[in-house]
């Protein structure tokens, strides 16, 4: 008996080993400035992190973790397997939605909407999600690493092991629009992160266990002992904090609000001569395009509703959908 615990014991620390190295390898190469495959390398890796992290506390907590059926009034275990004999263990949705899991709704939340936009973009390359979703990378990496904590103890944690990622530059007016305009974003991805974020509430998308987002300042130091430091962290709780709440980056000056006739002229300036009001109007309520959620846009106060350039480009890129099935559907009919 003494050996099978042995045994048992070294096979949970040889899955923490793999989880914990999953882990890391994640924020490292998605802190890697050479490396541009960074989002879908987060997601695979730390899936597989918190696959083994499951099977690991499964495992301590002697639960089969084991895909079966059970037949005949003895209920009897039949094993599923792979084709060369090995038993089917469970994938991390499964281990999530099982009753015996250790893992609260937020964490869950994050973990659930990271695997679906690992289905989302597994048969196909993304461009530009690395900013659109790294809060939700910032999160798994937190809960992570404290869940890790509380089910096998402290020296288990990997906070000691990364510390806060330092760059070469600082940020330009071009690249802060960029970050805010999120441009080239696959169609299905936002579609994803909007159905998502809908069905969730407005308490479940705040909480910094599903989506962790932080607002830092630079500033000059004007009193001993803070020139050392680089950045600042406002309570989002704080006055401060409260007036640039949801704020991710905050420019130089406000992002640019354009009316309904600016975005035909926007388009019309790209070419598209014959965009009218009209089809902007039929593109907007059939994306459901002043959802707030969505952030295309703004309701000021004289009740006027204003778009961001992100909502243009997404216009542009419906438009010219909608000319290709048209061309498609005419050269079917000639």
């Amino acid at each position: 008996m003494a050996r099978k615990q042995r045994t048992c014991f070294s096979y949970t620390e040889e899955l923490l080993k793999k989880s914990q190295e999953a882990a890391l390898s994640a924020v490292c190469i998605f802190n890697n400035p050479n490396i541009e495959f960074k989002s879908e390398s987060f997601i695979v890796l730390m899936n597989i992190a918190w696959t083994y992290l499951m099977h690991a506390y499964y495992r301590k907590n002697n639960i089969d973790y084991r895909y079966y059926t059970t037949k005949g009034q003895t209920k009897r275990k039949f094993y599923d397997k792979t084709k060369r004999g090995a038993y089917k263990y469970w994938e991390l949705e499964r281990c999530l939605n099982d009753k015996k899991s250790p893992i609260d709704k937020a964490t869950k939340d994050n973990l659930i909407f990271l695997i679906g936009i690992r289905h989302e973009i597994e048969h196909q390359m993304t461009t530009q999600i690395d900013h659109l979703i790294s809060a939700k990378f910032q999160a798994c990496s937190m809960n992570y690493n404290q869940t890790i904590i509380k089910l096998f103890g402290k020296k288990y944690g990997l906070s000691d092991k990364l510390q806060i990622a330092i760059q070469f530059f600082g940020f330009s007016d071009e690249q802060t629009k960029q970050l805010v305009d999120f441009k080239d974003v696959p169609q299905n991805i936002i579609d994803f992160i909007a159905d998502f974020e809908n069905e969730l509430s407005a308490e479940d998308l705040s909480n910094p266990k599903f989506s962790y987002k932080v607002i830092y300042v630079r500033e000059n130091a004007n009193r001993s002992g803070q020139a050392d430091k680089a950045y600042r962290f406002i309570d989002e709780k704080s006055a401060v904090g409260k007036e640039i709440q949801n704020i991710l980056v905050k420019p130089g000056k406000e992002a640019a609000k354009y009316k309904p006739k600016q975005i035909v002229e926007l388009m019309r300036k790209k070419g598209y001569t014959d965009f009218t009001i009209r089809k902007h109007t039929e593109i907007w309520q059939k994306a459901n395009a002043k959802n707030k959620k969505l952030n295309y846009g703004v309701e000021l106060e004289d009740g006027q509703w204003y778009w961001y350039y992100s909502w243009f480009l997404r216009v542009e890129q419906e438009y010219k959908k909608m000319l290709d099935e048209k061309a498609n559907e005419e050269s079917t009919h000639e």
